[in-house]
């Protein structure tokens, strides 16, 4: 039978990375890391090309993400799902820590990555775990009526950042950030991103920083300038919701995914039984024991993310935990 699964993550080397995800149970799950360096991305669970995830507990381990979908196909990600993307797993899920502020960058939308790159577009979403006093991000331009050729002015006088909206953040804001919204995270922000499966980024503007060599990173103004929604701001950005103890609320609900915050504090009784798809946790804060239909079991700790398969009718979290729950 599935059983929950739990993954090893994979450390990304980051210009803009610093400390804080070697400081975590990630740095002890397997990853390859060196302490010397800075990671600015723990990618959690990850289909993309090259960097597929690994199974970290049960029978499955040490067979990655494609090899399992090979085997279970709908019974682990649902009948509609592997009909729709195959061996391919939907969603990448990431912990990101921004020791500096990110690039200004956009993101294609399907039609256009699948034009351009043969890829799935990149709609995502922002979940703030943490972050240091007066820390922001960049979402979205403050006038959404706003011209082509007032953007390409503002970037040709290095003026992007003074249009945009900076919004400061605390521990537990969301942002959903659709293909074509213009963004950046900044100073101070640990986030946890969860996303299309697409590795395609348009970096717009990179704050004139060099990097140990004094090189500047490749820019994608003509190819980013096609691809972004200069209608898009902040108000249809932010998302706000109340948390219920042992109920999953919605917080994100798109075509790409839907995500629920999830707050286990005794016993949570989920039923899935109409839920034609998988379900991932990440889990935020604290740590809670997670059983399928009475017969599997798998702790899951903070940092942690569980892939609970399709074909699970029955889920009950025992523990105190915070957990996001995202599933299509």
């Amino acid at each position: 039978m599935l059983y929950p699964i739990k993954f090893i993550p994979r450390l990304k080397e980051r210009l803009w990375g610093g400390k804080e995800l070697l400081s975590t149970v990630k740095a002890g799950k397997g990853a390859k890391i060196d302490p010397s360096k800075a990671y600015g991305e723990s990618w959690e669970l990850s289909a993309v090309a090259g960097d597929e995830s690994v199974v970290a507990n049960g029978l499955l381990k040490k067979n990655n993400i494609e090899e399992i979908i090979e085997v279970y196909m709908g019974n682990l990600i649902g009948e509609k799902n592997y009909d729709r993307y195959g061996l391919t797993f939907p969603l990448l899920i990431k912990s990101l820590d921004c020791n500096d502020v990110l690039s200004v960058q956009v993101h294609p939308d399907d039609e256009l990555a699948a034009e351009r790159h043969n890829s799935y577009g990149k709609t995502e979403m922002w979940y703030v775990s943490g972050c240091k006093p007066g820390a922001a991000l960049y979402v979205g331009f403050k006038n959404t009526a706003i011209t082509r050729e007032e953007y390409l002015q503002a970037l040709n006088e290095d003026r992007l950042p003074e249009i945009m909206n900076r919004v400061e953040v605390k521990p537990g804001d969301v942002f959903f950030i659709p293909a074509g919204t213009i963004h950046a995270l900044g100073k101070g922000c640990e986030v946890v991103e969860i996303q299309q499966t697409s590795d395609i980024t348009y970096r717009i503007f990179d704050w004139n920083r060099v990097d140990s060599e004094g090189k500047s990173r490749e820019l994608h103004t003509a190819l980013a300038v096609d691809a972004i929604d200069f209608e898009s701001g902040v108000e249809e950005c932010r998302r706000t919701y109340t948390a219920i103890a042992n109920k999953e609320v919605n917080i994100v609900d798109c075509e790409f995914f839907k995500t629920d915050m999830l707050l286990v504090d005794g016993v949570a009784e989920l039923d899935y039984c109409k839920r034609d798809s998988f379900t991932i946790y990440m889990c935020i804060e604290g740590d809670a024991k997670v059983t399928l239909d009475g017969e599997t079991s798998e702790t899951l700790r903070t940092g942690e993310v569980m892939l609970i398969p399709a074909i699970a009718n029955e889920v009950v979290i025992e523990g105190k935990a915070q957990i996001l729950a995202s599933h299509l």
